[in-house]
């Protein structure tokens, strides 16, 4: 982080916010609340004795409160700014006659209450978003006792403990008596792996990071008894199983199993009961200190992100990539990329090599100083708009202006267009092409589909970025579904053409299926609305033709849920074969009728 600091083409912002991001990829513009540290950080010089005199005491962050700092103080070792910060909050200085303590003792006279926070606004380029994780809170776990008995602890707090540079300089003490503890227990993926408290993923560090402690253990005491409790051991890294011999070869007893409950003895230690399924037994251990292997979930700020950003997240709630073998690091939304545990957790050696193709993904796409865009944008034909301004107000990207009152046709910002297709889709007067996906290119396919065999075809529009990569995952996953599914492709469900749909139940398909993103996470804001809309009013016509409204399903389905799309697809072909012959015989013919 010093290094980023002292870099002369890097501008670090500190207590800062991100409250906004438009634009499109080279053209993004970001407004930063830059909030005030009631210091100048250019003056300071970290000398301290603003903190020595400030009578404000609080709980420390950095070391998960095992310690205190001051309302006037630096957040942690070599933080940058080397400056010291004020917690507007807490201290006692807004009116001088209650504390200005910190002001006198300032010899450098560079602590303001007058400063207020400033908004910053920043064109940029590309966007890494590396908005790291927050991590488990076990007091929902209440069998594990956290907060109820002093001598549990978390493995960040052990983390902190363990630490030359924390509170107890690296000397192992339990809390309640201050003494160097004789035996201590691990517990295993607490809040990891478990589908009703925390998560179901597996949060990728706790294993080692149990593994690395126990060493540490060892070494400041060899004849410490160590107990982990254990689902299984995941040492899948390099060297890494190599550690876990190591650890086993110092005594280490892991047991597997985790435990069921623990109880506190009148000399504090701990009574654990765990089913040890090696042996088939209950058993029982006495342990001077506890430690929870807490495990990771995603930033608190990342919904707030995905909204702003127009991102996609996975069932965990960690940011979706494009893709997860050709583009790992890539946002859907181009110009967008992830580091570290912003997209799954991660530990250091993968956030590290995830950061460097992150930043090398954004130098390959701007050093050249221009970019070259995709050409799945949309057209207007000008002859044939009519100024309506629907394609105006379909648009989630702004990239269509039109002025109603001259009469003149619409105009694309080529570079703002994402390619979604919804105004084409909407356009009463087929003014607005789609390139690659025009309505002859898809009726067409549509034709081709339902040439032979019709009434054994389940017709599906998929989502390139959520529904076409679930029917991909769910294939990666060696999920089984129907055969028949016959897939057209389009960039958005926004694309979906009424006429779309009518032509293909006039070809005969005996059911019609349109899928995309979920409401809330599409990759273009927010264009599977106006697909929902449309919907609805083509079941409003089925239902006044006497179709059965059935036969047209829409589905959400990101691109983690290869088993919903399985299991939809599943759905689809019972919804097929309850169609008859003379079903599909008697929907042609209504729909000629009225064509």
């Amino acid at each position: 982080m010093t290094d980023v600091g002292r870099h002369p083409n890097i501008k670090l912002l500190t207590l800062s916010e991100v409250v906004d991001v438009s634009g499109y990829v080279g053209n993004f513009t970001a407004k930063i609340l830059k909030k005030s540290r009631y210091v100048d950080e250019k003056e300071c010089t970290a000398c301290g004795e603003c903190a020595k005199v400030c009578p404000v005491l609080r709980p420390d962050e950095f070391n998960v409160g095992l310690s205190s700092r001051r309302a006037i103080y630096i957040p942690f070792p070599q933080a940058v700014p080397a400056s010291y910060v004020i917690n507007a909050n807490e201290c006692l200085g807004y009116n001088p006659a209650v504390c200005s303590k910190c002001i006198d003792a300032c010899t450098k006279k560079c602590i303001h209450f007058h400063m207020s926070d400033e908004e910053i606004e920043e064109n940029i380029g590309s966007i890494i978003v590396a908005t790291g994780f927050d991590l488990y809170e076990p007091k929902e776990l209440e069998e594990y006792g956290y907060t109820r008995f002093e001598n549990v602890l978390t493995s960040m707090e052990f983390e902190r403990l363990v630490n030359a540079g924390g509170p107890t300089q690296g000397h192992i003490i339990r809390p309640t008596d201050r003494k160097p503890p004789k035996s201590i227990g691990f517990i295993q993926c607490v809040g990891s792996r478990s589908l009703k408290k925390g998560g179901a993923y597996c949060s990728n560090i706790c294993c080692m990071n149990t593994i690395k402690s126990t060493l540490v253990l060892k070494e400041h005491d060899p004849d410490i008894d160590i107990k982990v409790f254990y689902i299984d051991i995941r040492a899948f890294g390099k060297g890494f199983e190599d550690l876990y011999m190591r650890s086993r070869k110092l005594c280490v007893n892991y047991i597997k199993g985790l435990p069921g409950s623990i109880y506190e003895l009148p000399d504090h230690r701990l009574r654990v009961a765990v089913e040890n399924a090696n042996t088939a037994k209950i058993e029982q251990y006495d342990l001077d200190m506890l430690v929870l292997a807490i495990g990771l979930k995603p930033s608190a700020t990342t919904r707030k992100l995905q909204e702003m950003l127009g991102l996609q997240l996975t069932s965990d709630g960690f940011f979706l990539e494009a893709h997860p073998k050709l583009q790992p690091v890539d946002a859907a939304t181009r110009g967008i990329f992830f580091a570290g545990c912003a997209e799954a957790p991660k530990d250091i050696k993968d956030s590290v090599t995830q950061a460097s193709a992150a930043a090398g993904r954004a130098i390959r796409l701007m050093h050249k100083g221009e970019i070259t865009i995709e050409p799945i944008t949309s057209e207007v034909i000008a002859s044939q708009c009519k100024s309506c301004g629907i394609c105006v107000e379909v648009c989630p990207y702004n990239a269509i202006v039109v002025d109603r009152q001259q009469k003149t046709p619409a105009q694309i910002n080529t570079a703002a267009c994402a390619g979604c297709g919804t105004c084409a889709a909407e356009c009463p007067f087929g003014a607005i092409v789609m390139n690659h996906f025009t309505d002859a290119q898809i009726t067409k396919q549509i034709d081709v589909l339902l040439q032979k065999d019709t009434k054994e075809k389940i017709l599906t529009f998929a989502c390139n970025w959520c529904s076409y990569a679930g029917a991909d995952y769910a294939g990666v996953s060696r999920l089984q579904y129907p055969a028949n599914i016959r897939i057209i492709r389009t960039m958005c469900s926004g694309r979906v053409d009424e006429s779309f749909i009518w032509h293909a139940f006039k070809k005969g398909a005996p059911v019609v299926l349109v899928s995309g993103c979920h409401i809330g996470d599409c990759h273009y804001i927010n264009a599977n609305h106006w697909t929902e809309k449309r919907l609805v009013k083509i079941w409003k016509k089925m239902e006044k033709m006497g179709l059965r409204q059935e036969r047209l399903q829409l589905a959400w389905i990101s691109a983690a849920e290869g088993i919903r799309f399985a299991e939809t697809m599943k759905h689809m072909e019972r919804l097929r074969q309850s169609v008859t012959t003379e079903e599909i015989g008697q929907t042609i013919e209504i729909l000629n009728k009225i064509s």
